[in-house]
């Protein structure tokens, strides 16, 4: 299921997808969680971007497997990049949690003029909590991403560009 779409290798397709919705739905967190007068703006992308960015961890992971499984000479090439991705999606799955804690617990204004919608939080300790570990994960999903990445590129290109 996750080996090809048409006839190409489906993790070559995914990872572009997913090394665009990571980084971008970490910032959106952290900017969400940094910000409180721009969370009713946010709210609902920090939610999306979080549970797609677990989604795309995952179709990623499985189809660099399925990937690996149809082409076995990659398998030593690849153990870094796979150890490195395996960690991103533990990571992720950490990230669409607290990205989901944020969307519930979190306070913010409302874009109405009357005040109506807006949230309020019954703790400062927990919504600085919150905020806390928005921030720390979604560091770590930008950080593990590119470490991810460069893994993978050196795997496929190390050796196969021309010299300077």
């Amino acid at each position: 299921m996750f080996e090809r779409f048409g006839d190409l290798p489906l993790h070559v397709l995914v990872i572009h997808v997913t090394v665009l919705v990571l980084p971008v739905g970490a910032l959106t967190a952290i900017v969400f969680a940094l910000v409180p007068k721009w969370r009713w703006l946010l709210r609902w992308p920090t939610l999306l971007l979080g549970l797609a960015s677990l989604v795309c961890a995952f179709v990623a992971k499985e189809s660099g497997e399925a990937f690996v499984k149809a082409v076995p000479q990659l398998d030593p090439l690849v153990k870094v990049h796979q150890d490195r991705g395996d960690l991103l999606f533990i990571f992720c799955i950490v990230f669409a949690v607290v990205a989901v804690a944020a969307f519930l617990l979190l306070s913010g204004p409302t874009a109405l003029a009357s005040g109506k919608g807006a949230k309020e939080t019954k703790s400062r300790p927990l919504e600085l909590l919150v905020s806390a570990a928005v921030i720390v994960i979604g560091v770590a999903v930008i950080y593990q991403t590119i470490r991810t990445g460069d893994a993978g590129a050196k795997a496929v290109w190390t050796g196969q560009l021309p010299a300077k």
